[in-house]
């Protein structure tokens, strides 16, 4: 496929001339930012779009303009989803399976970045357990739903870069925590899901991918303290100077949404099928050193073998067999 798009790319640009009349997709996390974005996008080109979020009420309050802006056909549900407690995924999963309406595209894009030691409801390192273990049951529980044709989108990031995942040791019993080290535990971990997700359901015409957005003002960094994304952009930005290249530029919310919606909806199956994307393309494996802003992605995260161990643990961890 040609790619006629790039880093600047919108969510309206991608999808300029397409109709989703008639598909269905599921978006985790449409309360704030990339969620709320993705939802419109899909809903303004008629695509009935269901949402979830943990809470309801302020979900309800994002989301007036998706369905303002919702095209003929377009529509919006709201479901209760909470991702870092399996009782919540396990009961919307549930209901979802028990409505028996399919899906055209599952977009796994709620989650949490940088965020202080801490655990979720079933004891599970907080960024480890809502990004990945949250979304890897979700998701698993009502793949039946998802047709042949149809994709998985997980939202990882280039924070993926900061560390491959521990298999022995995912919850840092045995290690000394560092919210930067395990964000990317858990980005890389929605990387190795998909690829493993791809082998499994391929053969029935599902496929799925990994996403990284770019870097974006959003709700997701609401751990980090005041001043901190602004020092690390400028950082960045000598470098980038000192290497004679122009500065570094944050990404809005349009531009951000735009690779997952390029990847669901828009991209050939099988260019993007197990693979990584970013800025509206695969992105190329790189063995370059951690940046926050090089294109590319680690090999580990892509090692099938890897994505094999990684879904094994996930299924000890959770308790269930897919």
């Amino acid at each position: 496929m040609t790619n006629l798009f790039g880093a600047k790319s919108t969510t309206e640009d991608v999808l300029s001339g397409i109709e989703l009349g008639g598909k269905r997709v599921l978006v985790t996390g449409v309360s704030a930012g990339l969620g709320v974005e993705t939802a419109r996008a899909l809903a303004a080109h008629g695509a009935e779009v269901v949402g979830t979020a943990r809470d309801l009420a302020k979900a309800e309050a994002a989301t007036a303009a998706v369905r303002a802006q919702a095209a003929i056909g377009g529509s919006l549900e709201l479901v209760e989803l909470d991702l870092a407690s399996l009782a919540s995924v396990r009961a919307c999963a549930d209901a979802l399976l028990a409505d028996g309406r399919l899906f055209d595209v599952v977009i796994a894009n709620a989650g949490v970045m940088a965020a202080p030691f801490g655990h979720t409801a079933d004891g599970f390192e907080t960024q480890f357990g809502t990004n990945h273990l949250g979304h890897f049951t979700f998701v698993n529980r009502i793949a039946s739903l998802i047709v042949s044709g149809g994709r998985l989108v997980n939202l990882s990031s280039s924070g993926h870069r900061f560390a491959d995942v521990d298999i022995e040791d995912p919850s840092f019993e045995h290690t000394a925590y560092d919210p930067w080290i395990a964000y990317g535990r858990s980005k890389t971990a929605n990387v190795l899901f998909a690829v493993e997700f791809d082998r499994r359901h391929k053969a029935r015409g599902v496929r799925a991918t990994a996403v990284h957005p770019g870097g974006i003002r959003t709700e997701l960094t609401r751990h980090l303290d005041d001043g901190t994304l602004e020092a690390m952009v400028g950082k960045i930005n000598e470098e980038l100077a000192a290497e004679g290249k122009a500065p570094y530029e944050l990404k809005s919310i349009p531009q951000g949404a735009a690779t997952s919606v390029w990847a669901g909806v828009v991209a050939a199956a099988d260019e993007v099928g197990g693979r990584y994307c970013e800025n509206c393309h695969v992105a190329e494996v790189t063995e370059n050193p951690v940046s926050r802003i090089s294109e590319g992605v680690r090999p580990y995260a892509l090692d099938a073998e890897r994505a094999k161990a990684l879904w094994s643990k996930s299924e000890d961890m959770v308790g269930e067999r897919f």
